[in-house]
C-alpha cells in the first residue's frame, strides 16, 4: 500500500473511532441520567450504543475514563448554550436564565447534572471534586455580576452579592429538580421572577 493510499484510509478509521466515541458518550448520557454512576453499568451502555462490551472498553477502558468524556460533554453542551462572551453585570444575570430555560430542549443535560452532581455529594465519587470546582466556579460568575450590579445601585441595598448569588444558584437548582418531576413549570419564567425581587432594575 502506497503512502497516498495509507492517508485516506487513516482519516477514515479516525473518523470513523471519533463516531463510536460519541455514541458511546450519547448512551452513557441516558444511562448515567437514568441509573446514575453508581448503578449504571457499562453493559447497558455497550447496548445502547450498538456495540460490545469488549468493543467499548477498546476505547473506554475504565467507567470513570467514561464518566470524565460525560463530564467533558456537560461542559461543552453549557458553555455553547449559556452563549456568554464577556459579559457583565446585568447581562450576565441574564445569560444565566437564558442558558437555564434552554436547558429544557435538552432534558437529557438537566437529568444527567441532577442524578451525577447528587451522588457527587459523596466524597468517593468520582465526579466530586468535578462538581465541588463547577458549583463554586457558578457562584463566583454570579457573585462578580451581582457585586458590579451592587456598585450601580441595581442591587438591593440590603442583599449581599454573595447572598444574591447563593440563592440564584439555589434557586436554579431546586427549579430544575422540580422540573424533571413537573415538565409544565416555566423555569425560565419563574427564575426570573425571582431574580427580580433582588434587584432596582428591569431584566
Amino acid at each position: 500500500m502506497t503512502t497516498s493510499e495509507a492517508a485516506p484510509r487513516a482519516r477514515g478509521e479516525y473518523a470513523k473511532s471519533a463516531q463510536r466515541r460519541k455514541d458511546i458518550v450519547a448512551a452513557a448520557v441516558e444511562v448515567f441520567s437514568e441509573s446514575g454512576f453508581r448503578d449504571g453499568s457499562l453493559r447497558t451502555v455497550a447496548e445502547r450504543a450498538g456495540m460490545t462490551h469488549a468493543g467499548m472498553r477498546h476505547h473506554f477502558p475504565t467507567k470513570v475514563d467514561l464518566l470524565e468524556a460525560v463530564l467533558q460533554w456537560r461542559e461543552e453542551e453549557s458553555v455553547q448554550r449559556a452563549r456568554m462572551t464577556h459579559p457583565v453585570g446585568a447581562d450576565v444575570i441574564r445569560a444565566w436564565i437564558d442558558s437555564v430555560g434552554h436547558n429544557v430542549a435538552q432534558p437529557a443535560l438537566v437529568e444527567l447534572e441532577m442524578v451525577l452532581s447528587a451522588e457527587a455529594i459523596s466524597s468517593d465519587n468520582p465526579a466530586h471534586a468535578y462538581f465541588n470546582d463547577l458549583y463554586r466556579r457558578a457562584e463566583q460568575l454570579l457573585e462578580r455580576a451581582f457585586a458590579h450590579m451592587a456598585s450601580r445601585g441595581e442591587l438591593r441595598t440590603e442583599i449581599d452579592p454573595g447572598v444574591a448569588a447563593r440563592l440564584l444558584f439555589a434557586t436554579t437548582l431546586g427549579l430544575q429538580t422540580l422540573w424533571l418531576r413537573n415538565r409544565s413549570i416555566d423555569i425560565e419564567s419563574e427564575l426570573r421572577l425571582y431574580t427580580q425581587a433582588m434587584l432596582t432594575i428591569e431584566l
